[in-house]
């Protein structure tokens, strides 16, 4: 017999989420999704629960997030109901926003996509050595969807948009820098909190203990926040990348080489996909947070609707070919018409969060 894809456990005064799919990097199935929203809707009125944990399984992974290969099937064969995953995805985020106890999420490992919807917008979000964070969506013809639209553009000095239209990995200081965690520990004390704080209602008093004896060093990010912030905010893709290029062309700045390459792997991903997602982030910045769920799954019902988001599944997950043919291929053949179509209101209407 087959091991459930998602575990509830009550453990003292703590209801436990084990995200249970580790061979999957434990990537969310519709069926996690619906059995969290459940879950945690009982949990929120009983009186039994005063906090709830969520892990993933395994020792790679929280969770790399939804399982876009069986999106990718569904669109292909023509399926309506594509976007419905989304929607409860994007409900599943705004229960957890709103969750009336703390919530903590033990991020050790990979933490992508939906792993993010279901870990960021937490009370408290703890992570470790081996904790790598991604929104990795521009590179497959996507968005970065699950709530992106909120923290993305809230994270410090533009460094929100830079991760979203570069696909950027963030370590565990830069996530701690950057408001992604609210905790860093060591990877070695994972198991012992996590014992502890199914012992404790002292949820903050608990995880802040292990948080002190534990050094994350310097974030990478902090250093180049002055100039991630000059670059990424400007008011539009391409005066990002003419700064870019600007200050690549300066040998003498020590920052040429990584402006350079940034402005390379921007122009890597999908042309629709960057546009969308800045313009996306500005959106959000002025939105509440079920503005913007309601925002992401406008856009979701028009990108599965498009070519790239199917030609970069292709090339990255089911092919593995790495060499996807966008549509359009160049930043400067995507319209402003284009992008503005993924905003208007979906034939199905809006979704109900």
């Amino acid at each position: 017999m087959s091991e459930p894809e998602i575990l509830f456990e009550r453990i003292g005064r703590a209801g436990v989420v084990t995200l249970n799919r580790p061979k999957a990097l434990n990537a969310l199935t519709q069926g996690m999704v619906l059995d969290m929203i459940d879950q945690l809707d009982r949990w929120a009125i009983d009186d039994a629960i005063g906090h709830v944990i969520v892990r993933g399984a395994g020792d790679r992974a929280f969770c790399a997030g939804g399982d876009i290969r069986k999106i990718y099937d569904q669109g292909m064969s023509g399926d309506p109901t594509r976007a419905q995953f989304f929607g409860d995805e994007y409900r599943l985020n705004v229960r957890v926003k709103r969750f009336p106890k703390p919530y903590v999420a033990l991020i050790d490992g990979i933490v992508m996509g939906g792993g993010v919807g279901v870990s960021v917008h937490g009370s408290h979000r703890v992570g470790t050595e081996r904790t790598t964070f991604a929104m990795p969506e521009t590179g497959i013809g996507f968005f970065p969807d699950v709530g992106g639209s909120w923290f993305l553009p809230r994270m410090p000095q533009e460094t929100g948009m830079m991760a979203a239209l570069s696909a950027g990995r963030l370590k565990q200081a830069d996530c701690l820098w950057t408001g992604i965690l609210t905790h860093g520990i060591a990877a070695a004390d994972m198991e012992e909190l996590t014992r502890e704080l199914t012992e404790t209602d002292d949820v903050d008093g608990t995880i802040a203990r292990f948080a002190a004896r534990h050094d994350a060093g310097e974030a990478p990010l902090a250093a180049r926040a002055p100039a991630i912030a000059d670059i990424f905010g400007r008011g539009s893709v391409a005066e990002i990348l003419s700064a870019l290029d600007e200050r690549s062309g300066k040998v003498e700045d020590a920052d040429a080489g990584w402006a350079g390459d940034l402005a390379a792997v921007i122009r890597s991903k999908s042309p629709t996909s960057v546009m969308l997602a800045f313009q996306q982030l500005r959106r959000g910045a002025t939105l509440d947070f079920e503005a913007c769920m309601r925002l992401e799954y406008r856009i979701v019902c028009h990108i599965l609707q498009g070519a790239d988001f199917y030609e970069g599944v292709r090339a990255v997950i089911v092919d593995k070919d790495n060499a996807p043919k966008w549509s359009p291929a160049e930043l400067a053949d995507v319209t402003e018409a284009d992008i503005l179509a993924h905003f208007e209101m979906p034939v199905g209407g809006d979704l109900d969060v």
